[in-house]
Parts: structure tokens; C-alpha cells; sequence
């Protein structure tokens, strides 16, 4: 992308924040960081990082997002970046990337007027030695998925194989329906049309084509037969949209597979990453 293409995302992301309505009246500090802050002629993306209060009914949208397959953070990042790409948003992370080092520079603090924001861009200039920021905490599994795999996820997925502890292949799941009887009965979860539904169906379907038994598998936190108290240990895992991410590590430690569909939807490819658990020991010690 171009400096001036950036530029532009950027003015404009700044002229929404000046509109005020909800959710943007949540937000409180706007910051950049990367290539396009170093000055980079031609970025790969513009890496915003966004500090925002919540309220009821953003609380009650992340938790429905999560439910039924949507970004639990999508009505913040529709707007502030409309229908553009080339945004990159990190919601609430200035600590945990302040902690690693990143220089951060602030673009504007509420309750400042939105053109101090603009005055601070104007003076970002462009430094033709600046070249584009590498990706941190990116695997080739990663590659092309990591706007949809969040930096906290990527942190702790990139130290679970720098440590031996898991093996993570890619593979994009094909529409297909399982046959397994508790298989079909689980999908009743979702209505037909839910993206978590579809997302599910494949990767169940994948497992009995793959010759794993569907009778010990957690779905989207559920035993897929019986239930908690009296299902079998599951020993194959799968996530839909990282609902269970704030889990994952203790799920590893009796699972042998853990099968992560990082976007459901409706119609685009249902990209998945394939978790192989090799040393439960390093997984249990974290």
C-alpha cells in the first residue's frame, strides 16, 4: 500500500471518530505503530491500536458475536474503519505492546479536539530508509490469516511451538456434513443459516474422513456425546472463531488434536488451524 493510500485511511478513520456516535464515543486514545509510523513509503498495513471503554450494549454484542460466529469486537471495528482494508485495529492492547517493546505514537486522547489527531499526522513524515515492519509472533501457518487470528492468540499459539509443545498445519475445510447420529443431533445448535453451524459441519465431517471418532470430540465447548458429567475425555478438540481461547492450553492437556476454525462464515473458505499436541508435559507446565 502506498504512504498516501494509508494517509487517507487514516484521516478518514479520524473523521468518523469525530462523528461521536456509539461506539465511538467509547473510544478514548487513538495510536500507531509500525511502518506507517516509521515513516515507511509503502506499509503493509497501518497498525492502530485502539483504547475504548465498553457499556452494556457493547458487552451485549461481544457476547452475542461470540454465540453466533461474528467478530466479538465488530461494531467498534465497522466504525472506525467503515468498508475499508488496510487498517489494522488492536483493541485494547497498548499495554501488552508497550510491555514488548513497541514505541507507540499517540495520535490523539480524549478529550482533545479530533484535529490535534490530524496535526500529529500531518507531522508523520515519510522516510524514504524506513522499510516495512515484520509481522511479530507470525509462523507460515499464520501467513495471509494474521488480521483474523488476534495478536493475543498469535503470542500464545507462536510460544506453544517455540517450546516443542504443538505442531500447527493449515488447511481449508471443505462444505461436507458428518454422519455420526450425535454429530447431526449437535448441529441443532445453530439455525441453518448460523456460520458456526457450516464451520462445524465441516470440521466434524473432516474428523470421521480422517478416521478420528466423533464419540470423544468437545465442540465448541460442549461434549459432543452426553454430557460434561458423563461424556468420555475428549481427545480431539474443536474451536470455532477462538471461542475457547482463554481455555486452550488447559484443553490441550488431555487432547491429542485441536481443530480451530479462526473465521466462520457463511460463504468465504473455512480456513482452520490443525493444533497436533506433542508434549502434553510442556503444555501442563505452562
Amino acid at each position: 500500500m502506498k504512504r498516501a493510500r494509508a494517509t487517507l485511511l487514516l484521516t478518514e478513520m479520524l473523521d468518523r471518530l469525530e462523528g461521536g456516535e456509539w461506539p465511538l464515543d467509547l473510544v478514548d486514545q487513538i495510536l500507531v505503530f509500525g511502518s506507517y509510523a516509521r515513516g515507511a513509503l509503502e506499509p503493509h498495513d497501518v497498525d492502530v491500536v485502539v483504547e475504548h471503554r465498553t457499556d452494556k450494549r457493547l458487552t451485549s454484542e461481544f457476547v452475542h458475536a461470540l454465540s453466533y460466529g461474528g467478530d466479538p469486537s465488530g461494531s467498534m471495528k465497522r466504525a472506525l474503519k467503515g468498508r475499508s482494508r488496510g487498517l489494522q485495529l488492536h483493541l485494547r492492547e497498548r499495554s501488552t505492546l508497550e510491555e514488548d517493546g513497541f514505541p507507540l505514537t499517540v495520535l490523539w486522547t480524549r478529550p482533545e479536539p479530533v484535529d490535534a489527531a490530524r496535526a500529529r499526522l500531518a507531522a508523520l513524515t515519510p522516510d524514504p530508509t524506513a522499510g516495512r515492519a515484520p509481522r511479530d509472533h507470525m509462523i507460515e501457518a499464520f501467513e495471509g490469516l494474521d488480521r483474523w487470528i488476534p495478536r493475543p492468540v498469535r503470542i500464545e499459539l507462536v510460544d506453544l511451538v517455540s517450546q516443542g509443545a504443538v505442531r500447527i498445519d493449515r488447511l481449508d475445510l471443505p462444505d461436507a456434513a458428518p454422519q455420526h447420529p450425535a454429530a447431526l443431533e449437535a448441529l441443532h445448535r445453530w439455525t441453518e443459516t448460523s456460520p458456526l453451524r457450516r464451520a462445524a459441519a465441516g470440521a466434524l465431517a473432516h474428523l470421521e474422513s480422517t478416521g478420528h471418532t466423533l464419540d470423544h470430540v468437545l465442540l465448541h465447548g460442549e461434549p459432543l456425546t452426553d454430557s460434561h458429567h458423563s461424556a468420555p475425555t475428549p481427545t480431539v478438540g474443536i474451536g470455532l472463531g477462538w471461542h475457547d481461547f482463554g481455555y486452550l492450553p488447559r484443553l490441550l492437556e488431555d487432547v491429542s488434536d485441536w481443530f480451530e476454525v479462526i473465521r466462520p462464515t457463511r460463504t468465504r473458505p473455512l480456513h482452520t488451524l490443525h493444533l497436533t499436541v506433542l508434549d502434553h508435559t510442556a503444555v501442563k507446565a505452562r
